[in-house]
């Protein structure tokens, strides 16, 4: 077996800083490791060939399953009506998972009077902004009132958010956010904070917890739009630790609400107080932080990129085809980042007048950004003068105006955005994980239809952190032979979008990059025939 030599890959972070003072600046400090919940391990049955495929498991969202079928003596009965009302919920299909939600395990605490033809059972989401959760209780109301002998169906609904992907060794204030989304342009004056603030009371509008981080030190934009009543930010001199200000239940944190106003300051200076604002504040449990990206490509962005797993990005553009060529920088930046754009939004599109519809700055820049990235949604904003007023006057658009054109869009958006994130925690969740029963580790890179199987001393052998090849001359200080044939991971957990965290038994910490795993020499089925050359 060849061991393969991959590019050299480096993992860039910073540490968070514990000084009380909210400006007090950080340095760059030793490489943060980001690690996540283990992998479930999914065995399938061993047939007579090297290794045999077997179709990934469904994704879990839930921490216990739905009720199990009993057999013999009394419970046969029961659970032969259990067996029934399952079988009937397992024609709904979540849209975002692809899979009946008996399997997602969201059907919670059954109970069943069959004497009676009662039926209750509660349904449990992964977000309370869920946006198709009414159909979900109608549906089941309906499939299980259609079994004969049930006459009357009792459904609850609940959410339970899914855990974050990523906590153990993240600063304790981001721990409990399970979603992190940077809305971005890498240009100035195309609405990206409008777009920001109203995507987020958007969430909150659909039963979601959220909070907001104003990323911009040089020009914070949050104090203008909002309008808490405290517009100072608190540190609780115990922890020292930052204590976010509240508008209608959003969590609020901005470098504008910290008694400096707008700052004049270096770019490393700035990172370090970015840094600290964002990683020492307590947010709590958040279903959805939303990041309001400064204009640029630089030691900023990658600093938040770094510090923070962004779950996914939403761009900002506008008509114009200089917006374009901005903006195409800051895709180009997500994508090597590995974190997904899910949507584009247009703003300033057009307007209406008498009976006409203008477009006074062309159209065509989202649409190229859609076509030229393979972004898959794209959403208009229409120039509209209430827009612009209600972020000068503090009260979002969609607070202010929830039935209008505009909040109608930003509806969409939310909803693209949910499912874009649940989509996103599956295919992240379950990207790398380790099979027993054939002693292959299985991948499935995010946004890929492709499978495969390595065998684990190829993953080992092909570590290329400086514990394993000489940083500075190349030299391959991991020889072949250290590494035993049979050695199995005793854990694998995902790193962002990126690569996957392999801990072997020996105590190493392997950092696997998705892009390296698909260079490696793979396993393939013996039993299959190999085609014959003509």
């Amino acid at each position: 077996m060849q061991l393969l030599r991959a590019p050299c890959w480096y993992h860039l972070s910073f540490q968070s800083c514990k000084s009380p003072s909210i400006t007090t600046l950080l340095s760059p400090a030793k490489c943060l490791h980001l690690s996540s919940i283990n992998c479930s391990l999914q065995p399938s049955k061993l047939g007579n060939s090297i290794w045999v495929s077997h179709k990934p498991s469904n994704f879990s969202c839930a921490s216990t399953n739905a009720a199990s079928v009993e057999a013999g003596g009394s419970a046969a009965s029961a659970g032969t009506a259990e067996n029934d009302v399952l079988t009937a919920l397992s024609q709904i299909i979540d849209p975002d998972f692809g899979t009946d939600i008996v399997s997602c395990g969201f059907v919670k605490d059954m109970c069943i009077d069959e004497a009676l033809g009662e039926v209750s059972f509660r349904l449990e989401l992964t977000t309370p902004a869920c946006p198709i959760k009414d159909m979900f209780e109608q549906r089941a109301n309906e499939v299980v009132a259609a079994l004969p002998w049930v006459k009357k169906v009792n459904v609850t609904m609940s959410a339970q958010p899914a855990a974050p992907i990523f906590s153990e060794q993240l600063p304790a204030g981001l721990q409990k956010i399970s979603s992190i989304i940077a809305v971005s342009s890498c240009k100035g004056g195309v609405g990206k904070s409008t777009v920001a603030v109203n995507l987020a009371y958007t969430l909150a509008g659909m039963g979601a917890r959220v909070g907001i981080f104003d990323a911009d030190v040089y020009g914070p934009s949050l104090p203008t739009m909002v309008s808490p009543e405290n517009r100072l930010l608190e540190m609780n001199p115990e922890k020292r630790t930052i204590i976010p200000t509240e508008y209608l239940g959003v969590k609020l944190v901005s470098f504008g609400f910290a008694g400096q106003g707008r700052a004049i300051m270096r770019g490393p200076m700035v990172s370090g107080v970015i840094n600290q604002l964002l990683t020492t504040t307590e947010w709590g449990e958040l279903d959805y932080l939303v990041i309001d990206m400064p204009p640029g490509t630089g030691d900023i962005q990658l600093t938040l990129c770094q510090v923070v797993p962004l779950t996914a990005a939403v761009i900002v553009t506008t008509p114009q085809k200089l917006a374009f060529i901005d903006v195409a920088k800051g895709v180009r930046m997500f994508s090597k980042l590995k974190v997904p754009c899910v949507a584009v939004v247009e703003n300033m599109c057009h307007f209406d007048a008498d009976g006409k519809r203008y477009y006074p700055f062309g159209r065509g820049s989202g649409s190229q950004v859609v076509q030229q990235f393979g972004i898959p949604h794209l959403f208009d904003l229409p120039i509209q003068p209430t827009l612009s007023a209600s972020g000068d006057t503090g009260m979002p658009e969609v607070v202010a105006d929830p039935q209008g054109e505009v909040a109608n869009t930003f509806q969409d958006l939310g909803v693209c955005v949910v499912q874009q994130c649940a989509k996103i925690r599956q295919q992240v969740s379950t990207a790398v994980t380790y099979d027993k029963s054939i002693k292959a580790i299985k991948v499935k890179v995010p946004h890929s239809d492709e499978e495969f199987f390595l065998h684990p001393a190829t993953v080992r052998r092909n570590d290329r952190s400086a514990q394993s090849v000489d940083e500075w001359t190349g030299e391959q200080k991991l020889q072949y032979t250290d590494v035993p044939e049979d050695i199995e991971p005793e854990e694998i957990r995902p790193m962002g979008n990126y690569a996957a965290s392999i801990t072997w038994p020996d105590g190493f910490s392997q950092i696997a990059p998705y892009d390296q795993l698909q260079t490696m020499e793979r396993l393939v089925d013996a039993s299959q025939p190999t085609p014959v050359q003509a």
